[in-house]
């Protein structure tokens, strides 16, 4: 049963939720309203699937079940998604005795385009509220995920021991769902809390307040939404300045607005790539980055007529000798890496973005890529040459020098890896894929 993964090239509403539970009732009993209220409210991104050890079709005996499958000494947890289109990853995870009865839930529903609805975010937040309600909670957030790498959470510009320490213990940012807990509602004050100029404000019985600041998810970065949000801010931190804020958040929009990729058409799908692996809060500032950026033009060839002889007494046993380096490259990636089986101008690119992702060149010891890494990758760039434009290996006693023949021009691919092995930055500057590209078009 194979359930839709939840993707980093578009935004997702995300939701965290810290509570806790009585631990003198019964689990199941103790859950029932949580999963009652998630089948009441969901609608079209209600999970079909639960995953404990095993993978399930939705049901309340699969919930207790992998429940009961995940039971540790400390915790237990359960996993559940969908199917189908709106992606859905929802992890709750409990905290048993002799640990504080805590009870986290995470959900991230993809896009979030999904929740333009009115009706759709009220179901959404009178789920939350069901779950506040029942589970008293420290705090609870909704909002896109790339508003919230741009927020700075979950640090907010405190160091990771005293994040760790203190948590959520003011508001240091304010999301399109909250919930405060009775200590965040008492530092603030309850009748201050309660007149916050807000979409929806909520009293909820166990002393928690539930406060929205826009009727609709995602449309979080519209300029109205923006300054309902600052001003909703500014009324619980009076401390802070409106204009300072609501030009901060005008900001966060900015970087948010759509910038149509003009990539340089060599390197347009490897740079694609590189944008996609980008966190949402960054991607639009990368690809205007990239938008300007030109690779240089690969200077490692000769002229056809200036190609250094083969110097070797036996050619044949060189030319293995550069597929048994190949093999090596296809040996260290295969498995992250499927294509690299194919040796094919895909695959080029598709090494190019690994090693970019992976940031390959600063990660690894220096002296084992010079001394592996750059012959593997070099042989296979020559290797693509041959069987896809037709070309020849020129073998040579140093290695640095071996050549492919390709009509009017040799290249030089162990010259090429050495420089594309230098930075993270080389990786794009010296792509493999920008080589295979012009040695395509010089093929002739």
């Amino acid at each position: 049963m194979k359930w839709l993964k939840i993707l980093d090239v578009d935004d997702y509403l995300l939701l965290t939720f810290d509570g806790a539970f009585d631990q003198q009732v019964a689990l199941e009993h103790e859950l029932d309203p949580l999963f009652q209220a998630l089948e009441e409210y969901a609608g079209e991104w209600m999970p079909d699937v639960v995953e404990g050890k095993h993978r399930r079709k939705y049901s309340r005996a699969a919930l207790w079940k992998a429940l009961e499958e995940k039971r540790g000494e400390k915790s237990t947890s359960v996993v559940l998604g969908r199917t189908k289109w709106p992606a859905l990853y929802m992890r709750l995870h409990l905290y048993l005795p002799p640990l504080p009865p805590e009870l986290r839930i995470s959900i991230n529903v993809q896009p979030l385009s999904f929740f333009t609805e009115v009706e759709r975010c009220r179901e959404f937040v009178d789920m939350v509220r069901t779950w506040a309600s029942h589970h008293p909670v420290t705090h609870a957030q909704a909002n896109s995920l790339a508003e919230v790498q741009l927020s700075g959470a979950p640090w907010f510009g405190r160091d990771m021991r005293t994040s760790i320490r203190d948590g959520f213990d003011k508001i240091y940012e304010l999301s399109w769902l909250n919930v405060f807990g009775p200590k965040l509602v008492e530092s603030v004050g309850r009748e201050r809390m309660l007149s916050t100029p807000a979409h929806r404000v909520e009293a909820l019985p166990n002393g928690s307040i539930l406060l929205v600041t826009w009727p609709t998810a995602s449309d979080f970065a519209r300029d109205e939404a923006r300054v309902a949000q600052a001003r909703a801010h500014v009324h619980l931190r009076p401390d802070l300045d409106f204009d300072t804020l609501l030009r901060s958040l005008r900001e966060r929009s900015a970087a948010l607005a759509p910038v149509a990729p003009l990539f340089h058409p060599d390197v347009a799908p490897l740079l694609s790539r590189v944008v996609d692996r980008v966190s949402l809060a960054e991607r639009q500032r990368k690809i205007s980055e990239l938008n300007l950026w030109q690779p240089p033009e690969p200077e490692e060839w000769l002229p056809s007529y200036s190609a250094l002889p083969p110097d070797v007494e036996n050619p044949e046993r060189v030319r293995d000798y550069y597929g048994y380096l190949s093999e090596r490259l296809v040996a260290l990636l295969h498995s992250q890496v499927p294509s690299v089986f194919k040796q094919t101008p895909e695959s080029l690119t598709d090494i190019d973005a690994h090693f970019w992702s992976q940031n390959f060149p600063e990660v690894f010891e220096r002296q084992n890529i010079d001394e592996h890494a750059v012959p593997a990758v070099g042989a296979y760039l020559g290797e693509v040459l041959v069987r896809n434009l037709g070309g020849q290996w020129l073998p040579r006693n140093k290695l640095a020098e071996a050549q492919v023949l390709v009509g009017q021009r040799v290249w030089l691919p162990m010259v090429r890896a050495h420089r594309y092995l230098r930075s993270r930055q080389s990786l794009l500057d010296f792509s493999l894929t920008q080589l295979y590209r012009v040695a395509e078009r010089h093929r002739g």
